[in-house]
């Protein structure tokens, strides 16, 4: 471990089982990694200490206790994963997307533990810190590794995949989520596509073939292209797509290893095409199809994602609130629309971080109406309606028959508003 970071030992050697870069959720045995951010991690290492952490990184004067001296923690963490890396021989499967790759990753996880020990970033541990946590805390015995991609600049996928060397990539959509940051839409199409570039000859591009700029990326690949969604031509392709009062899809899916019936325990129509890559990752490493299927009729997701749950007065709120773009609003509005109810309600908070930002908003209002749905705009005006900072007063008594979705970048801390609907 010293030498992979470049580092100093200092204090008795020890053994490490796993990482943490949160000193509030080290377990005892695991190195510590205080990074420096908005606060710097040096200031909790004792209580790291205390919680049993066998050894830290640091590049201050080491306090006591087994420390690796570095001249930076962030970039040790990551040569440390590089290390682990090179020591797995089984598949990695990248994934990204401005949209559903959280969803996605979930869904496989759970559709490849079904028969294969598989390992995945929990919550969204996706970027330069996550990932290579992830990777560190790898389970002994584990066959398969999954690892979502986040970005927010060109380049950064790229940093990530040199660590992960994915042999298997998976692209989901690419929609205004941080294009303000890449200079637009196609600027986020050229970021995702570092996954797929990064990818060996003989690896797979697993890419949504209902989606024109990620099924352009078969281009930048050197290996083979495997296509998903609804899509004629798909190689795995949803059909006969249905709807049940609490808009959870059920489907057919034709893939190059069969034909399946998927019947899905979260809302959405767009789910299905989530599922359908899901079950895409399942075959490409040779897992059981039939048990992967049946694991997603009873798994959820990650928190604050399409969580659909009933208030004591029967009243439906559809919980959305981890982030927003414009893509993912429609979907989450469309699988407001679905819901067998008659009152559709939408707390709808600012998405941040997307180019033309008051045309977008205007259109996702524009959409809502459309769709013949109430809209309560929460700290933002630009919507093009007055913001309400009680969106929980502004709803009134709502009750059976009444469905409520909350949906907002995550700056914006819906979360709460949804808590407080729940009771």
């Amino acid at each position: 471990m010293v030498a992979a970071t470049g580092g100093r030992l200092v204090g008795p050697d020890v053994e490490i089982d796993g990482v943490s870069f949160d000193s509030r959720s080290v377990k005892p045995g695991q190195l510590f990694v205080p990074l420096v951010a908005d606060r710097d991690g040096h200031e909790f290492i004792d209580q790291a200490i205390e919680r049993g952490a066998a050894a830290y990184l640091t590049s201050r004067p080491p306090v006591g206790g087994t420390a690796i001296e570095v001249p930076d923690t962030l970039p040790a963490l990551m040569a440390l994963a590089t290390s682990q890396r090179r020591m797995f021989d089984g598949p990695v499967i990248g994934i990204t997307g401005s949209v559903g790759k959280t969803s996605t990753k979930d869904l496989a996880w759970a559709a490849l533990a079904a028969s294969i020990p598989t390992w995945a970033n929990e919550r969204s541990f996706n970027n330069e810190q996550g990932l290579p946590t992830t990777l560190l805390n790898t389970p002994d015995g584990t066959k398969v590794l999954m690892l979502e991609m986040g970005m927010r600049a060109l380049g950064e996928i790229t940093e990530l995949c040199a660590i992960a060397q994915p042999t298997i990539g998976v692209v989901t959509r690419v929609a205004e989520a941080h294009s303000d940051r890449v200079g637009g839409i196609d600027g986020v199409a050229r970021a995702k596509a570092e996954l797929i570039q990064a990818l060996p000859a003989d690896g797979l591009a697993i890419l949504n073939a209902d989606d024109a700029r990620v099924r352009a990326m078969e281009a930048v690949c050197a290996g083979s292209v495997l296509l998903y969604g609804e899509t004629a031509d798909a190689d795995v392709r949803v059909s006969m797509l249905r709807l049940d009062d609490l808009a959870r899809a059920s489907f057919h899916l034709d893939t190059p290893w069969g034909s399946y019936d998927v019947r899905l325990a979260i809302s959405g129509r767009h789910m299905a095409n989530n599922a359908a890559a899901a079950l895409a990752c399942v075959g490409a490493v040779g897992g059981d199809l039939v048990a992967g299927a049946q694991a997603l009729s009873t798994v959820g997701l990650t928190a604050m994602r399409m969580d659909v749950r009933r208030t004591s007065s029967g009243a439906v709120v559809l919980d959305d609130s981890y982030n927003a773009n414009p893509t993912s609003m429609r979907a989450a509005l469309d699988a407001l629309a679905d819901l067998t109810v008659h009152r559709r309600i939408a707390v709808l908070g600012v998405m941040a971080e997307i180019s033309d930002s008051e045309a977008e908003h205007l259109a996702i209002a524009a959409y809502a109406t459309q769709r013949g749905i109430e809209l309560i705009a929460y700290g933002t005006d630009l919507y093009g309606v007055a913001p309400n900072d009680d969106p929980i007063a502004a709803l009134g008594s709502i009750a059976g028959g009444d469905a409520v979705l909350v949906k907002g970048s995550r700056v914006v801390g819906l979360e709460r508003i949804a808590a407080a609907l729940l009771g």
